[in-house]
C-alpha cells in the first residue's frame, strides 16, 4: 500500500472557526478524516500531521524520506516566506504537491508567490477541503503511471 503524507501547516488547527468565508465550515480533524477515507478507496494509507512551526513540518518532510510514496502540503503562510521548506521538499525528492483551500493567486498580491511551487510536481488551489482529495486523485495517478 502507498503511503501518502498530508502536511497542514500554521493556523490550519483553526479550521471551521477561522474565517469561514475563505476556509468553509469544515474542521481539520473532518479533512483528515476525509483524506484518510479517500486515501483508503485509492489504496492509499494518509498519514496527516498538522504544526504552527516551521521546523516541525520541516522535520516531517525530512522523516518521510524512505517511508512515503507522496506529500500533500498546505503550509499557510510559510507558502510565501520559506525558502527551508522548499530546499527539504527538494532533499527528499518526494513527489509532492501542494494545497490551498482558497485561490491564492486571486488574494493579496503577497500570497501570490510560491516558493514551495518550485519544488512540487504541481499545485491545487481554490477549491476548498476538495483540494486535498483531488491531490490524493492526482498521486494515485502518478503511482498507477509508475507501476
Amino acid at each position: 500500500m502507498k503511503q501518502v503524507l498530508v502536511l497542514n501547516g500554521p493556523n490550519l488547527n483553526l479550521l471551521g472557526t477561522r474565517q469561514p468565508e475563505v476556509y468553509g465550515h469544515e474542521t481539520l480533524s473532518m479533512l483528515e478524516d476525509a483524506c484518510r477515507t479517500h486515501g483508503q478507496s485509492l489504496g492509499i494509507e494518509v498519514t496527516c500531521f498538522q504544526s504552527n512551526h516551521e521546523g516541525a513540518l520541516l522535520d516531517a518532510i525530512h522523516g518521510a524520506k524512505g517511508t512515503q510514496h507522496g506529500i500533500i502540503i498546505n503550509a499557510g503562510a510559510y507558502t510565501h516566506t520559506s525558502i527551508a521548506l522548499m530546499d527539504a521538499m527538494f532533499s527528499v525528492e518526494i513527489p509532492t504537491i501542494e494545497v490551498h483551500m482558497s485561490n491564492i493567486h486571486a488574494r493579496e498580491s503577497y500570497r501570490h508567490v510560491s516558493f514551495l511551487a518550485k519544488a512540487a510536481v504541481g499545485q491545487i488551489c481554490g477549491f476548498g477541503s476538495k483540494g486535498y482529495l483531488l491531490a490524493l486523485d492526482a498521486l494515485a495517478d502518478r503511482f498507477d503511471a509508475k507501476s
